[in-house]
């Protein structure tokens, strides 16, 4: 049997807040991470775009979830951010973004405009976007 890889957490309360509310608000990409992404991970498949590595065998990674098309121009792709230390064998799953509309998922219902989460804090500005892209794509 293959060495297998320890999951650690950065911040593992905040951590699960944001994955809670990636199950709540999009079930495809919590499906995705967390039966297809993680078993992977721990087997030392290391998945998405390194972004750097040091001497100490640490590397960062950043990996795209999938995620609906307007969901992504509106508040951006969800990744999940995660550092591998190759010497303890350990991933330390680190955030996952679009943090400000995943953390204010956790903490109230959101609603919905037009079958996009808008935040509460900015509505105006996300139902200005949505509004913005169904005109471009219409024409």
């Amino acid at each position: 049997m293959k060495d297998s890889y320890i999951f650690e957490y950065s911040n593992e309360n905040e951590f699960k807040k944001l994955e809670r509310s990636l199950k709540k608000y999009n079930m495809l990409a919590y499906k995705k991470l967390y039966f297809d992404y993680y078993p992977k991970l721990k087997e030392g498949n290391f998945l998405g775009q390194k972004k750097s590595s040091d001497s100490n065998g640490k590397s960062i990674y950043e990996l795209k979830l999938p995620t609906d098309v307007m969901f992504s121009k509106v508040h951006g792709f969800i990744k999940l951010h995660y550092i591998v230390d190759e010497n303890i064998k350990t991933v330390f799953l680190d955030k996952l973004t679009p943090e400000e509309i995943l953390s204010e998922g956790h903490q109230s219902e959101l609603v919905t405009y037009k079958g996009v989460m808008v935040s509460k804090q900015h509505s105006e500005k996300d139902m200005f976007k949505i509004n913005l892209l169904n005109m471009i794509k219409k024409d």
